[in-house]
């Protein structure tokens, strides 16, 4: 959370777009993350990720400060554009066009590099056969790092409900790699 983040949302419901370009620039790469685990194209990525910040813009007079981080709304708004996009695009998602080396240390040596990659393919193929709610929750929780409290907000369900679907979705996912061995 950004400091005086409250003040910065206000001033940004008030028509500051330099406020609303330090809440941007505070969750841009988060938010861009999260898409991109999601649709697995770079290009698609960036223009729904730009498409949630200019959603965000136009609707910030909408916003309500309750105490959760402004990101929690910002996830909310790029679920619902992310399931928007599969419901006109009507596609499987291409999971062979994510770099590997997004996901490596580029100091690692080759060697630890190719391991990290490997195992990184074989999880993110194990993700991508789980319902999406399931995925939308592992990714926030694992890969964004939101606290329960965050993502019941971003998914509009209550924490306990967030703990339970985590929970099967973290045995799920065992499941599915135990299979895969």
């Amino acid at each position: 959370m950004l400091d005086g983040e409250d003040k910065i949302i206000k001033n940004a419901i008030d028509g500051d777009s330099s406020a609303f370009g330090l809440l941007y620039d505070k969750y841009h790469s988060q938010i861009y993350r999260f898409i991109y685990l999601k649709v697995s194209h770079r290009e698609e990525a960036e223009d729904i990720t730009h498409q949630v910040f200019l959603n965000a813009w136009k609707n910030i007079e909408k916003y309500q400060i309750q105490g959760y981080p402004f990101s929690s709304w910002l996830y909310q708004i790029s679920r619902n554009l992310v399931i928007d996009h599969y419901r006109t695009k009507k596609t499987t998602t291409d999971i062979e066009s994510i770099s590997e080396s997004e996901f490596a240390d580029s100091n690692d040596s080759l060697q630890k590099t190719i391991e990290v990659n490997f195992e990184v393919d074989i999880v993110r193929k194990a993700i991508f056969k789980l319902n999406q709610e399931q995925q939308d929750i592992l990714i926030m929780r694992f890969v964004d790092e939101l606290s329960s409290k965050e993502i019941s907000t971003a998914l509009g369900k209550p924490e306990s409900t967030v703990r339970v679907l985590q929970h099967r979705a973290i045995k799920n996912l065992k499941n599915i790699l135990s299979e895969n061995k």
